[in-house]
């Protein structure tokens, strides 16, 4: 039962640049004790934080016993995270200490692509056909694929170590890239993942679960990447879709969540239609872009995916489960692309940017003196441009702007 008081929420990694997720908390009546990411500075933490707790979640029997005492002296309600590397150990915290929370053997799915994949095919839904490495000397497992395949590490997120290879003469090279890249970047590896590349347009959908209920609250539109990198670019919403469309990808998502186990909080899946049907290919179990989905499905739908997830987390009902889902307006996030590689010298325009009435926010998280490696490696996204829209179509021809707005530059030695 939630606390007659303001309910206290430990919060795992969250990215502190993103103000509406700390805004939407603090509205929806949480103190937050935050978990920080390493180096993040919470010397002027904003509201509602009200507490910090620096853990080392790499060692997580240790990090454990520092929440276990925390929680003794004044007992949290709940435990989240919008991070995807820190659901695993969320979901341990929250069994350890008694709270709801994700199984464990879920978080671990679905912090593996392979199994992921394994129960999909198990339950005769749509996803491409893969082998699973176990080590980059058996590569040639994954020759009878049909080619171009994406080779990603199991355990990846984001676009690490991510790449298309397009012949097969090229993939032992490609898998021990991914192989050596995951281990310097997370720590470690147990096995990468060669699917099969599918054509089509991709597709983002942000859906919230109860008691193994599914609620789907937006469907974004996210392009039709090529690769061979796979770099983010752009999320507007809601798609432009016909409606028997929309039925097909909320019928694929809600059987792909209950298959793997997803039955309470938010979850994010990415999927690509295919002639028209929808083939999954991953989902987590937190919101998008660590917060970002939160914006885009409040403008959208009028949906908070961070006051749903924080009510699950303390066992409360989420909001979008007690009212009808309404579609409203258009919003979405242009992701500044890299453009290059080195050490970054400036970054012009974003206060140009920032200036357009359409746009709420900016979220810088690249900027001079930063050091851009280049792909496979993955070294993050220079900025977000978060904004709102009449419709999907103005969305559309915004983000076309944008790429003449915004400008990288990089050193002569980066260059």
């Amino acid at each position: 039962m939630v606390s007659a008081r303001r309910p206290r929420v430990v919060l795992v990694q969250p990215r502190l640049n993103m103000p509406w997720v700390f805004a939407s908390a603090a509205e929806a009546g949480f103190d937050l004790v935050v978990v920080p990411r390493p180096g993040d500075d919470l010397s002027d933490p904003p509201a509602p934080v009200v507490g910090v707790l620096e853990l080392d979640t790499g060692d997580p029997e240790a990090a454990i016993a520092g929440l276990r005492a925390a929680h003794a002296r004044r007992p949290f309600q709940g435990i989240a995270t919008f991070f995807e590397a820190a659901v695993p150990f969320t979901a341990l915290a929250a069994r350890e200490l008694g709270l709801p929370g994700l199984p464990v053997s879920v978080a671990a799915a679905v912090r593996d692509k392979s199994a992921m994949r394994m129960v999909w095919t198990a339950a005769g839904l749509h996803s491409p056909r893969f082998r699973t490495i176990t080590s980059p000397r058996r590569w040639s497992e994954a020759l009878d694929l049909r080619f171009p395949v994406v080779v990603k590490p199991a355990n990846g997120f984001s676009s690490i170590a991510v790449s298309k290879v397009d012949d097969p003469a090229h993939l032992e090279l490609a898998v021990v890239a991914a192989w050596d890249l995951t281990r310097r970047q997370l720590g470690g590896i147990d096995a990468v993942v060669v699917e099969e590349f599918l054509t089509g347009p991709e597709y983002a959908v942000e859906a919230m679960g109860h008691r193994g209920e599914t609620r789907i609250c937006t469907i974004g539109y996210k392009g039709e990447p090529q690769g061979p990198y796979f770099e983010e670019g752009v999320y507007q919403a809601p798609a432009d879709l016909p409606a028997a469309a929309v039925a097909a990808i909320e019928r694929e998502v809600s059987a792909a969540l209950a298959a793997i186990g997803v039955e309470d909080g938010p979850s994010h899946t990415e999927l690509r239609l295919v002639d028209g049907v929808p083939h999954v290919l991953e989902t987590g179990a937190r919101i998008g872009g660590s917060g970002v989905s939160s914006y885009l499905a409040k403008e959208v739908a009028g949906v908070d995916l961070v006051a749903d997830a924080l009510r699950v987390a303390v066992g409360a009902v989420p909001h979008s489960h007690l009212r009808p889902i309404v579609a409203r307006g258009a919003a979405a996030n242009y992701i500044v692309p890299c453009g290059g590689q080195g050490v970054i010298a400036a970054v012009d325009g974003l206060d140009e940017v920032a200036a357009h009435p359409d746009v709420d926010h900016v979220v810088q998280m690249l900027g001079p003196g930063d050091t851009v490696r280049p792909y496979p490696d993955f070294s993050g996204y220079p900025a977000f441009v978060l904004s709102r829209h009449a419709d999907a179509k103005a969305a559309v021809a915004f983000h076309e702007q944008l790429p003449a707005m915004v400008r990288i530059s990089y050193t002569e030695e980066g260059a």
